[in-house]
């Protein structure tokens, strides 16, 4: 018996072969993943922690080097994924609502448009401390304080127009007092100016005060419920403030990847996501993973980019 293949038969094969040795290929070169922050923040820990694994699940010996890009509250890194080629050696880390929020409070080279959404892993919530050496270590002695005399409280964060910010915004409406905010590039000054004395108290979020609790005061978490990093912590709740806020963090990669790279990238976060060696890593530091890819992820940055308006509109940070 004899076979015949037509010419178009023979086309849809060989394009079949090049799309799977297209996709088999990459990475043909290392990848850069850029962090808008400085190193040590919470932002800079999770893209360390995920890179090895990343690594091993991309296969074709991958190498993904961070490269910490900090200033203009992210701003900085993220714009500088946003106009890198999109063939997927170039992708970064993405926080929300700040990243949103920064295209609503200045001029930005970028707008939800500009990325194609990898994965959201990790959800983390706020929550305030003091340094150890402080007198104020339970939220009723941080409310009378804040009453006491308007800006007499103040406040050390990563940044303006991100959750901290946000959540500081809800904070000062449930406790009817004004809180002097000192803004900082990222989470890792913020602390330290915290536990050098320089500020009343501090919000930043579960997994960068963690490794800290010989140095700092935690007065409550903004959860529903207790976190397990966390369990003598009381949510806010708890004491008498309805607040629940937090940072999510995740990856992005220029608009317009070719489909297949983008699917092999998604596809790595997903098998990094259900190690269990990544799990643990992830709360040894102090992240509480929680993973959202694609579309979803997508659909996520626009519901915070709803919330970030309304915020602007009714309290405008600049």
């Amino acid at each position: 018996m004899t076979f015949k293949f037509s010419s178009l038969a023979a086309a849809l094969c060989l394009a079949s072969v090049t799309s799977t040795q297209a996709l088999a290929d990459y990475p043909e070169k290392k990848i850069d993943l850029i962090v808008g922050y400085a190193a040590g923040g919470g932002t800079d820990v999770m893209a360390r922690t995920v890179a090895p694994f990343l690594e091993e699940y991309l296969g074709n010996d991958a190498a993904v080097v961070v490269k910490n890009m900090p200033g203009a509250s992210g701003q900085i890194g993220v714009t500088a994924v946003a106009q890198a080629d999109p063939d997927g050696y170039t992708i970064g880390t993405y926080n929300l609502p700040g990243m949103m929020a920064r295209t609503l409070d200045r001029d930005a080279d970028y707008s939800a448009d500009s990325f194609s959404y990898l994965a959201n892993v990790v959800n983390d919530p706020n929550v305030i401390v003091t340094p150890k050496s402080s007198d104020i270590d339970t939220m009723d002695e941080l409310v009378a304080a804040a009453q006491e005399r308007d800006g007499a409280v103040t406040v050390s964060m990563s940044s303006l127009g991100g959750d901290d910010h946000f959540f500081l915004i809800r904070l000062s409406e449930a406790t009817d007092a004004e809180y002097t905010i000192v803004p900082f590039s990222g989470s890792a000054p913020a602390r330290s100016a915290l536990m050098g004395g320089h500020v009343t108290m501090g919000i930043i979020n579960l997994s960068e005060v963690v490794n800290f609790r010989d140095e700092l005061n935690v007065l409550g978490i903004a959860t529903e419920e207790r976190s397990d990093l966390l369990e003598d912590v009381p949510t806010f709740a708890e004491q008498g403030y309805d607040i629940t806020n937090g940072s999510r963090r995740g990856f992005i990669a220029p608009a317009g990847l070719p489909e297949d790279v983008e699917a092999s990238l998604i596809t790595a976060f997903e098998k990094t996501y259900e190690d269990p060696e990544f799990q643990q890593a992830m709360l040894s530091s102090g992240n509480p993973v929680n993973l959202t890819t694609g579309d979803d992820f997508e659909a996520l940055n626009a519901e915070q980019l709803e919330l970030a308006e309304r915020v602007w509109t009714t309290s405008p940070w600049k």
